[in-house]
């Protein structure tokens, strides 16, 4: 089969090959038939070595299909249903799962260390142990969700990763409050996600901020009440809140210096949310005085902060309401062999979400 493939950390290009094929099926395993996959920074994130991933490796984490074969043991899925993946799945009993925060469960990361593809005299791994840039993969049972007959496969690929980590983070993390104001540094797919949340709560006004002037028009089609530059954000800041601050700050990016800002932006007493996945080095500096003086809350956010699957429904029935659009974030749609093209267009900051039709 075909799939796209990074030799080594560090490349900015992926190859396409056809003499892949897809291991690891057996108990407690479904094979899925990948029909569509959403492209997303962290496959970039992963591909520079920001995090941290084996390799050679099939990016991919957001993805949609059919299943073609289950393992013995899988009950939840049969031949022919159609279903999302999802990279960390909740495996039920561990204590994190025990407490309700099926989010931090760690079980998913297990497969990650084991090669999910093959190809002649070399193991490849996967992204998240999903690797969906790729007409076939295996999974865990618990990867495989099944979706409704209505919803497209575009749009749950997209429902399995950003529309569940940015909607999650203004509903589940930070619970913006109606009428609050908030900031949005970073309006990419997670970020105009995350407006949206902050719009479905309610919020009465939402500024995004992003370098990228098409991403900031995106953003006030998607619900921001306003939209500007970096340098603009202190000035929106004092001409919105009177320079207190806004009640909730979003950083969507990723960075050290990204999350400093946040955290100047929010008022004291007010929320910071980190939704960005940045490096391992990368160390975000605050001095004790202004933790303790300023009783700013600080809560970071792993794939919308709340359990997966009751936040996959409410996307669903958020976009089957029309309170959310999930189509409109997908500005461009590419076969298999241009993912290079879509790697360049995200790079540059023009798409929102890639669809990589398979």
């Amino acid at each position: 089969m075909r799939a796209a493939v990074q030799h080594e950390k560090g490349q900015d290009k992926l190859e396409v090959v056809d003499d892949i094929e897809a291991v690891g099926f057996g108990p407690g395993k479904v094979r899925v038939r990948m029909r569509a996959a959403g492209l997303c920074h962290s496959d970039l994130s992963a591909m520079s070595g920001v995090l941290p991933q084996p390799a050679p490796f099939v990016p991919g984490h957001e993805g949609a299909g059919e299943v073609l074969e289950t393992g013995e043991g899988v009950s939840g899925v049969k031949p022919g249903d159609r279903v999302l993946v999802c990279w960390l799945p909740a495996c039920g009993s561990c204590s994190a799962c025990g407490r309700g925060q099926t989010q931090l469960c760690l079980s998913g990361f297990l497969s990650v260390s084991t090669p999910n593809f093959r190809r002649p005299g070399a193991d490849v791994f996967s992204f998240a142990g999903t690797g969906t840039f790729a007409e076939e993969t295996v999974v865990g049972a618990g990867c495989a969700v099944p979706i409704p007959d209505d919803v497209p496969f575009d749009i749950a690929a997209l429902i399995g990763c950003g529309v569940t980590t940015g909607l999650g983070a203004a509903l589940n993390t930070a619970r913006v409050a109606a009428g609050s104001s908030v900031a949005v540094l970073g309006c990419g797919g997670v970020g105009i996600a995350t407006v949206q949340g902050a719009r479905v709560a309610g919020a009465a006004r939402i500024v995004a901020v992003d370098p990228v002037a098409s991403r900031r028009e995106a953003a006030l089609r998607f619900g921001a009440t306003e939209a500007v530059e970096p340098e603009e954000l202190a000035d929106a800041r004092n001409r919105l809140t009177g320079g207190e601050g806004f009640d909730y700050v979003f950083e969507v990016v990723g960075t050290s210096a990204t999350a400093r800002t946040a955290y100047d932006m929010t008022r004291r007493g007010g929320t910071l949310c980190v939704v960005g996945a940045g490096a391992m080095d990368d160390t975000l500096q605050l001095n004790m005085f202004e933790l303790f003086f300023n009783e700013k809350r600080i809560l970071p956010s792993l794939y919308g902060g709340g359990d997966v699957l009751r936040s996959y429904r409410r996307a669903i029935e958020l976009w089957r309401a029309g309170r959310v659009d999930l189509s409109g974030m997908i500005t461009h749609r590419v076969p298999l062999t241009g993912i290079n093209d879509a790697l360049e267009q995200m790079r540059s900051g023009v798409a929102l979400r890639t669809c990589v039709e398979l």
